[in-house]
């Protein structure tokens, strides 16, 4: 089979990649691999700590596709011999204060009759873990399972293998997606047996059977003097204002992310930087003496229900992969594997089954 993958971000790159294992010929599309949402991400694997009522498939496919990470990381850094920073450090979510902390104990009762292994701790505890946090805080929840990755290295490793597995590219804007046909800006028209549309929040502009939406989220990257003084992703909640955030090996914090619907308007928004800044200062002081690195910002591909949309459309050869929301690259590995799956046996995995296309298709008509 012939596969146009549409789409350079972690998630096509993944779908590109195992596919061209499977022996199919797979061609890339897309102007600037890893641009988007993929560069923005902060590369958290946090299905425990970003559970919500309600979304238990979604859990489920988070924490098979964070079971995954470890063989697939190692795989890849295999195949490139380029490492990825993945990490199993956990995620210490504060509380700001005591209606926070309650909030947190139903949460960790809910997500513990889900079996999963959280743990509350007391303020004294929590300080004891992580002593840069500020003090007074009364407690918090500990997700020893968390991970993450360097979503930008991690990328960077997935178009190596793709490439080394047979994957080719084609660095052009596509302008319009059909079942067997992909339109670039140029006016070339590429044709395949199946054409995979995993072009994140732009996958709508390309094909009427897409029903995603932009999210616009900003990232803040700081560099520390010296070393970091973190040994865990922090997540708390000002005053009702969400932050993270997330340390690295070499001297990196990142701190994100804010949430806005404002189409594609990817212009850094001074307010949101402030807050955040604000935000991540109250949960760690010492990030006052941080340098300032970087701002990026770029759009998630929202579904109607936020979770992914992933598998064949009512379009004779088309299928989709995106959706993803806020877990793109946790997702990548599973989603990966699932329509790699589809493309050679025609087949979708059950575990799969929850997220196709067609839940939305009397709504989306």
């Amino acid at each position: 089979m012939d596969v146009i993958v549409v789409g350079a971000g972690v998630v096509g790159l993944g779908i590109a990649w195992r596919a061209a294992q499977r022996g199919l010929a797979v061609r890339l599309v897309d102007p600037a691999p890893g641009s988007g949402a993929t560069w923005t991400a902060a590369g958290m694997l946090a299905p425990a700590t970003e559970l919500h009522y309600g979304e238990e498939p979604l859990l489920r496919l988070g924490l098979e596709s964070a079971r995954c990470y470890p063989s697939f990381v190692a795989e890849l850094e295999s195949a490139t011999g380029r490492r990825v920073g993945y990490r199993r450090d956990g995620t210490v979510v504060v509380a700001w204060d005591a209606a926070d902390l309650a909030g947190l104990r139903d949460l960790s009762a809910f997500g513990q009759s889900l079996g999963l292994a959280t743990e509350l701790v007391t303020g004294r505890e929590l300080r004891r873990l992580e002593p840069a946090l500020a003090s007074g805080l009364p407690g918090g929840l500990v997700a020893g399972d968390d991970c993450q990755v360097d979503n930008r290295l991690l990328q960077e490793a997935l178009l190596a293998a793709a490439e080394l597995a047979g994957a080719r590219i084609r660095r052009e804007r596509a302008v319009s997606v059909s079942g067997h046909e992909v339109v670039l800006a140029g006016g070339d028209v590429l044709t395949a047996d199946a054409v995979v549309l995993a072009a994140g929040a732009w996958s709508a502009l390309l094909s009427v059977a897409v029903p995603v939406r932009p999210v616009k989220g900003q990232t803040l990257r700081l560099r520390m003097p010296g070393e970091v003084p973190l040994r865990h992703v922090v997540r708390g909640s000002i005053k009702g204002s969400p932050v993270y955030v997330l340390p690295r090996t070499d001297g990196q914090v990142v701190i994100g992310a804010s949430s806005e619907e404002a189409g594609f308007d990817l212009r850094p928004r001074a307010g949101a930087i402030y807050e955040m800044l604000r935000d991540a200062q109250a949960l760690v002081p010492v990030l006052g003496e941080a340098v300032f690195d970087e701002v990026s910002t770029s759009v998630r591909p929202g579904s109607p229900d936020n979770a992914p949309l992933i598998g064949s459309t009512g379009v004779d050869g088309l299928i989709v992969a995106t959706g993803h929301y806020r877990n793109g690259i946790l997702l990548a590995p599973v989603t990966a594997d699932g329509v790699a799956e589809l493309l050679a046996s025609g087949t979708l995995p059950r575990l799969l089954a929850p997220f196709t296309p067609s839940r939305f298709e009397g709504a989306h008509a």
